[in-house]
């Protein structure tokens, strides 16, 4: 397969709102040492996304300026050092960017197979999502069978994941949401109690069950010392972003009484090897998970490339269930 010159592809003009992606004209990339190019069908919609659009989010060196971290379609060229791909292979990938496009590079062992019984559309929603969920829940967290977890944003593309991947590991799952009817999508993925963060306290119904051994927030801000008291003793506080901001008063003096762990992470500014070894674990302990049916996709709303603005007016609108695509090829 030859790879064609030109792609269409859509762009950040400048930083600001949905308005500034443009669709464009663009080189198709060349695979690297160790890259494959894919040839895009969908990518995911995530709020890195939005972030890098605004202005806030900053590429790594030598990553594509292009928005997009993950994408599923065909392998449509394979670099040099790369063993185990061919081209015309199936598959789905974390990118360092560019994925809003026809064609995007990305390192070969940042792929991985399409599990089976799912389609390409699915599988643009599985890599940002998983590699993110299972790196910080369970590598960084620790997340094991029977303790207590609570995931904010229960019906996000995060949230979604995280109940299902929980509740698979057997902990028993506590998820919060902003409306009756997103709790009742997290009650139907399997969170015990879902918990209508504009009506109901999550941290007096966490406490009357023990307080949770674990908490994945990408909130912040004030929710930081609710976290605290939400928390059993040694309870664990992983933090993945803060749409409150990243700042706040905290007493530290609990977490010492009470042998709390602050930590948290962002995926994108990890190595290569590090996310190499999540890629590993996701084939080996979560790819079963989606073919058995104990992890399934859910989506919230498909846009053509083009209506890359609309797809980000979509996920900033909060109004979503599950994660948003694009269709690309």
């Amino acid at each position: 397969m030859t790879l064609p010159h030109t792609m269409r592809a859509v762009e950040i003009t400048e930083p600001g709102g949905p308005e500034v992606l443009r669709p464009v004209t663009l080189p198709v990339p060349v695979p690297g040492h160790g890259q494959i190019v894919i040839r895009v069908a969908f990518a995911g919609v995530n709020r890195p996304d939005a972030l890098q659009r605004a202005g806030a989010y900053a590429p790594p060196a030598n990553a594509s300026p292009l928005p997009g971290l993950e994408v599923s379609g065909h392998v449509a060229a394979v670099g040099p050092g790369v063993a185990r791909w061919q081209v015309g292979d199936a598959v789905c990938a974390l990118t360092p960017g560019g994925g809003y496009a026809e064609h995007v590079a990305t390192n070969a062992a940042h792929a991985l197979p399409i599990p089976a019984g799912l389609g390409l559309r699915e599988a643009a929603c599985l890599p940002e999502t998983c590699f993110t969920v299972w790196s910080n829940m369970v590598l960084r967290g620790g997340l094991t069978g029977g303790e207590r977890f609570l995931v904010h944003g229960g019906s996000s593309g995060i949230g979604t994941t995280a109940i299902q991947i929980a509740r698979a590991l057997g902990a028993r799952v506590f998820a919060t949401a902003g409306s009756d009817e997103k709790c009742a999508a997290c009650i139907g993925l399997g969170a015990e109690r879902a918990i209508n963060y504009r009506t109901e306290d999550f941290v007096s119904i966490l406490k009357a069950e023990g307080g949770a051994n674990l908490i994945l927030d990408m909130v912040g801000g004030a929710y930081l010392p609710r976290n605290v008291k939400a928390l059993a003793d040694d309870g664990r506080l992983v933090q993945i972003a803060f749409l409150q901001g990243p700042k706040v008063e905290l007493n530290f003096a609990e977490v010492m009484m009470r042998r709390l762990s602050i930590t948290g992470s962002t995926l994108r500014p990890q190595s290569d090897l590090a996310k190499a070894r999540y890629a590993e674990q996701l084939e080996a302990k979560v790819w079963p998970m989606v073919t058995s049916g104990a992890l399934r996709v859910v989506i919230d709303s498909e846009y053509p490339l083009d209506e890359a603005a609309a797809a980000h007016a979509r996920m900033e609108s909060s109004g979503h269930i599950g994660k948003i695509v694009l269709r690309v090829g």
